[in-house]
């Protein structure tokens, strides 16, 4: 497994599907996914201050998952972000989450942040007994537009 920097001009089919298929895994649909160019150009944005933070995962040259990672201000500190943590479903339930876990860890801790969060739709089973086998812990639960779950991780 590789981690490689999205290239949104390369790229940009690819990490559409990625978004759209984990919009079906977390809500039953891609409806609430929105305008592509406006993720695409969110995603670019976001690649200049956080080049290393928007990871296409591969194997073999062939991209098998995408991680969106930033750092954000949560009251008043600096917090890391998970945007997406996302599989293609052949990989899936292989262990593999542990390894974006492990990558996302070492970028926050690179820019000095303390904990981070992420959300996290509560019928994603898989994802909820990741996350909370390696120390997430529930926040808060939200609903707009859709139920999801605020976590958060002491680093």
């Amino acid at each position: 497994m590789e981690f490689r920097a999205i290239d949104v001009v390369k790229d940009r089919e690819t990490i559409i599907a990625f978004r759209k298929d984990s919009y079906v895994v977390s809500f039953g649909s891609e409806e609430g996914f929105g305008d592509a160019d406006v993720y695409v150009t969110r995603l670019a944005n976001r690649a200049k201050r956080f080049p290393d933070g928007l990871m296409l995962i591969e194997e073999n040259g062939q991209p098998i998952g995408q991680i969106e990672l930033q750092i954000v201000s949560y009251e008043g500190t600096d917090i890391g972000y998970v945007n997406l943590f996302y599989l293609i479903p052949s990989y899936r339930g292989k262990g593999l989450g542990r390894e974006l876990v492990a990558y996302a860890e070492h970028f926050f801790e690179r820019y000095g942040v303390k904990s981070y969060q992420l959300r996290v739709a509560p019928t994603n089973g898989p994802a909820l007994r990741l996350y909370e086998k390696i120390g997430l812990r529930l926040l808060a639960k939200e609903n707009q537009p859709y139920a999801v779950w605020l976590m958060m991780k002491d680093l």
